[in-house]
């Protein structure tokens, strides 16, 4: 499937998607809600730009080698296709299942499907592993910050169980590659295993050297892989604020660090249940989990989970739409270029 088709596809899904969220919120509803959070609701949105931007420069930070001019991609470019790739993530089942082979296919052309491959996966292994980290630095808030109670204690024991587990198989990728031992595994499958390890043996080559991408990264590029994972935390410090606004705009007792918690907590939650396309349902569940924790009412986690999903709502549109001007700007960037006498491909 080439990258027009794809990107055809998810369109329509994406549309498809946001209407059926709009339908099922009902305009009035929508509405409604964005009357109540009045002023708060523009912070809100804004917010996701700040992060949205520090995502793309801890994606910038894997995919940019200084001995290697090819891949100093522009920064604009990262960033559309790392707000268009979370757009597509948001309205798929399985989450990073859509963004990610529509961000390889789109930096495919100027990287190589090696170094598109790996870099894409590594930043997607790079945003899992800050949210881990940024799981395990909770329980530390948890602790100064709260007044501890049974609740509190086991999703500080939960988040330190799976948090922990997850960063021991985290240091193996890094230093041992990943996908050819996952594709071995897999080989082991009842009626897909030989399939899949036929795929191996075919791209043998290109998947060896995903791998000594994914090994370069933490063993010769340290500081870029510190980088990465900085401006990835740092985004999901900043999300919290989405959540503290929220609280704010309904008079919510809820200082930063009791919405960094909560963020935790709720996040662990929907991404234990990631297969929800939307995280439907889930993320009321956590926040609602995670506002008890706190000592708030439970309640207070509709509002905010209705809140959170018109955000998503206008951000898919924006990335849907930066996917329909993806070609067209790629093809400006290059005009642009060649005018200015720099040979440097970029599409």
């Amino acid at each position: 499937m080439n990258s027009k088709t794809y990107k055809m596809i998810f369109l329509l899904i994406g549309v498809a998607t946001v209407g059926y969220m709009v339908y099922q919120l009902g305009v009035g509803v929508i509405w409604e809600n964005i009357r109540k959070t009045g002023l708060w609701f523009i912070p809100i949105i804004g917010s996701w730009l700040a992060i949205y931007i520090m995502n793309a420069l801890g994606f910038q930070a894997i995919i940019v080698e200084d001995d290697k001019p090819d891949t100093r991609l522009p920064f604009l470019r990262i960033l559309r296709l790392t707000i268009s790739g979370y757009a597509i993530n948001y309205v798929t089942p399985f989450v990073a299942l859509g963004g990610e082979p529509y961000r390889i296919m789109e930096l495919k052309p100027s990287l190589g499907a090696a170094k598109a491959s790996s870099s894409v996966l590594l930043y997607s292994l790079m945003h899992m592993f800050s949210h881990i980290v940024f799981w395990l630095l909770s329980i530390l808030l948890i602790v100064a910050l709260l007044p501890l109670n049974a609740l509190l204690i086991s999703c500080s024991a939960v988040i330190l169980v799976i948090g922990g587990g997850l960063c021991i198989w985290f240091s193996r990728v890094y230093k041992k590659g990943f996908t050819m031992s996952i594709l071995r595994q897999l080989s082991r499958l009842p009626l897909v295993g030989q399939s899949i390890n036929r795929f191996a043996i075919d791209q043998a080559i290109v998947l060896q050297e995903i791998d000594q991408h994914i090994i370069t990264l933490y063993s010769h590029r340290r500081a870029a892989f510190y980088r990465s994972l900085v401006w990835e935390f740092a985004a999901r410090v900043v999300g919290c604020a989405e959540i503290y606004f929220t609280a704010k705009a309904i008079g919510l007792g809820m200082d930063m660090g009791e919405a960094l918690v909560v963020s935790s907590t709720s996040s662990l939650f929907a991404n234990v249940l990631f297969f929800f396309p939307m995280q439907l349902g889930t993320r009321e569940g956590g926040l609602a989990l995670a506002l008890k924790a706190i000592g708030l009412a439970g309640s207070a986690g509709i509002f905010i989970g209705i809140v959170t999903r018109i955000r998503e709502i206008i951000w898919i549109f924006i990335g849907l739409a930066l996917m329909g001007s993806s070609r067209k700007a790629n093809k400006v960037a290059a005009l642009a270029l060649a005018d200015s006498g720099i040979n440097e491909k970029i599409v």
